[in-house]
């Protein structure tokens, strides 16, 4: 059967790094309070010159390398990003040029935190279809130029880092997808009733008479805003239950699975569905304590520093699951 596989990753963060003492200065804040709450210790945050499609494109470059492929043999884009370059077009149109691939679908998707999740499902759908054969899959964020670096935005601010993972996924044939190298399964949902307790309200078309005014950034509606108990809550209940239900449809159990890569956004959520699941801390890579959370690029990104760390190898089963806002939430099931 015709399916998909996972040939290349690639990740990049920019060179400045912010520890939680640097966060200090601005925020009122300690490195005491980040870590007890969220584990970070660091992040990368870019230049002023340094835009999502410029971290996207050293990403793509190496997912290519790690590929083997000529950069030609790409025939379409996905790139996830809630940090886009500009409103309009679409990140994924820049990179493209970046890339000088001229004339390829290009196709940017916003499903937040999971939306590498979703951009690995779509490019797998794609291929399976036969339309398509390499596909670059990209999650890049630029957030430290869109945070509230002041006392007031202290709460969401220390969160989030800036950085870009890809893979490349390509069309394969296989005989039992279950013991062969492919991506096997995905699960998808959303739930908008809750899109109001993670997001970010301004620019926008529902916000009045003008899409951006100065009374927007008079009232901070250009910065995220989150309800904390309420995210963390549903995260830990929609990663384990869609984790769950991948792994039964699929006949796998949890001791099959020799990697879980989870979306990095806190590592008490992520503590804790290994705990409600039973999950080992030896099978959940996290790299939420130096990137802090880079939202749709977090799961590549740790794919790749798995992969050089010798904690993900070939053969490997490995599911993923993710949560953001929207609320949408996902996971995938695949072998390395």
């Amino acid at each position: 059967m015709r399916t998909s596989k996972v040939t290349g990753v690639g990740s990049f963060v920019p060179e400045d790094v912010y520890t939680n003492f640097d966060l200090e200065k601005m925020m009122d804040t300690s490195d005491e309070w980040i870590q007890q709450r969220t584990g970070i210790k660091q992040r990368m945050w870019v230049k002023p010159d340094q835009c999502t499609s410029d971290l996207a494109l050293e990403a793509s470059l190496q997912a290519i390398k790690n590929a083997g492929l000529e950069k030609s043999e790409i025939d379409m884009i996905i790139l996830a990003t809630i940090s886009p370059d500009h409103d309009f077009p679409g990140t994924g149109c820049f990179l493209q040029a970046k890339l000088d691939l001229p004339e390829i679908p290009a196709l940017d998707i916003r499903q937040q935190c999971t939306g590498f999740v979703y951009a690995m499902s779509i490019a797998d759908k794609f291929i399976r279809s036969g339309s398509n054969k390499n596909i670059l899959v990209v999650g890049a964020e630029v957030h430290s130029k869109g945070l509230d670096k002041t006392p007031e935005g202290r709460t969401v601010s220390v969160l989030f880092g800036d950085g870009a993972g890809a893979v490349v996924m390509s069309a394969c044939d296989v005989d039992d997808p279950m013991k062969e190298r492919c991506f096997i399964d995905s699960q998808l949902h959303s739930d908008g009733k809750f899109a109001k307790e993670l997001w970010m309200p301004g620019p926008g078309s529902a916000i009045g008479e003008n899409r951006a005014d100065q009374n927007m950034l008079n009232e901070g509606l250009h910065f995220a805003q989150m309800n904390g108990k309420v995210v963390f809550v549903h995260a830990v209940k929609r990663m384990s239950q869609c984790l769950k239900d991948l792994c039964q449809k699929n006949n796998v159990s949890l001791d099959d699975i020799d990697l879980f890569l989870f979306h990095q956004a806190n590592l008490r959520i992520n503590s804790k569905v290994a705990e409600v699941m039973g999950i080992p801390e030896d099978k959940v890579f996290n790299t939420i304590q130096k990137y802090g959370n880079t939202t749709a690029a977090t799961i590549p990104i740790g794919m790749h520093d798995a992969v050089k760390e010798g904690k993900l190898k070939e053969g490997m089963l490995v599911a993923s699951a993710a949560f953001g806002s929207g609320f949408t939430w996902g996971s995938a099931l695949y072998r390395w």
